[in-house]
């Protein structure tokens, strides 16, 4: 393309340069005879160009395509891709190809306006959450421990008696990228603070060992909820027991040097303290009254709109 943009500004140029040049009168014929000659210089060099473009570059060579790896994954996107298209071209809906193949039908739009080849290289790219995905945790914890000098085979026992239903290859593999360092990093089982709050308040002698073991690690990691939980056990036997001579003390250490939530609460509990200190000391209590309440509460909501106020009150009044 250069060469014959080249070319076709050279003639041009040298055409330019033969008409806008003078001629004197006397010397037509042989300024007739150079732009003929020049003609011909132009027609000969574009016929050795053409012949050079298409004789001397090599033909196009036809290349193999890349064949993706028969995978799981690849031939289900094949598959799904298929199913999709010829419900479509049965004049389905997308809500009913979403109930025939169990998909959703975000699913199965992307399926009808995706290529083929995008959604084969996407599935090939995918990396999905392996079956070892759980149990990593539980592998790089002794990993860590003993710097390295650990044994698949016995992990791969290990964790096969909690559940894991992988391959030997996949936990060597694993434990080869830790030992290389290229190993993508696992995000460490912290539990939640609902699961803590429930690890604290069940009775000690009902906690399993391996919850107990979580809480005791916890424990460690923060103080805080160290000191939170002594008391909040502390409190839970003032209250099981009905030992509220107790509770002053109880507020006392909590004020003193417990997290924040904790000293609010009990300083909550020393405004009331007499009415405080009969709940958790006498047997009576207002439970009773709360569960009439909620009897009432529950046939008010039933009955709305359905039955007059008689019945309602005869409803009421009447014993459960």
């Amino acid at each position: 393309m250069w060469v014959r943009s080249g070319a076709a500004c050279w003639t041009m140029r040298c055409s330019a340069n033969c008409i806008s040049t003078p001629a004197p009168a006397d010397s037509d014929a042989q300024l007739q005879r150079e732009l003929g000659r020049l003609r011909r210089q132009r027609n000969l060099f574009v016929l050795a160009l053409g012949a050079v473009l298409m004789v001397g570059v090599p033909p196009l060579i036809q290349l193999p395509l890349h064949e993706l790896p028969r995978t799981q994954i690849i031939e289900r996107t094949r598959q799904r891709h298929s199913d999709v298209h010829k419900l479509l071209a049965a004049d389905w809906t997308v809500s009913a190809i979403a109930r025939r193949l169990n998909l959703d039908r975000k699913t199965v739009r992307r399926f009808r306006d995706t290529d083929l080849d995008q959604l084969l290289v996407s599935a090939h790219e995918r990396r999905p959450a392996g079956v070892l995905e759980p149990f990593k945790p539980y592998l790089n914890t002794p990993f860590t421990e003993s710097l390295g000098q650990v044994s698949g085979s016995r992990l791969f026992l290990e964790i096969r008696e909690r559940g894991y239903r992988g391959s030997r290859q996949v936990v060597r593999k694993h434990l080869a990228g830790l030992r290389a360092g290229n190993a993508e990093p696992v995000r460490a089982d912290i539990p939640s603070p609902r699961k803590i709050t429930g690890w604290i308040m069940r009775p000690q002698d009902t906690l399993p060992p391996d919850l107990a073991r979580r809480l005791l690690d916890v424990r460690i990691a923060c103080p805080d909820i160290a000191r939170a939980c002594d008391l909040a056990r502390a409190f839970a036997e003032l209250l099981r027991n009905r030992r509220g001579f107790l509770l002053t003390e109880w507020i006392r250490q909590a004020e003193q040097d417990a997290p924040k939530p904790i000293s609010g609460f009990a300083g909550f509990l020393r405004g009331d303290l007499d009415a405080v200190t009969a709940g958790l000391t006498l047997h009576w209590s207002s439970g009773v009254i709360e569960g009439h309440v909620n009897r009432v509460k529950t046939l008010k909501r039933v009955m709305y709109g359905r039955a007059s106020f008689t019945l309602l009150r005869t409803r009421v009044l009447t014993k459960a």
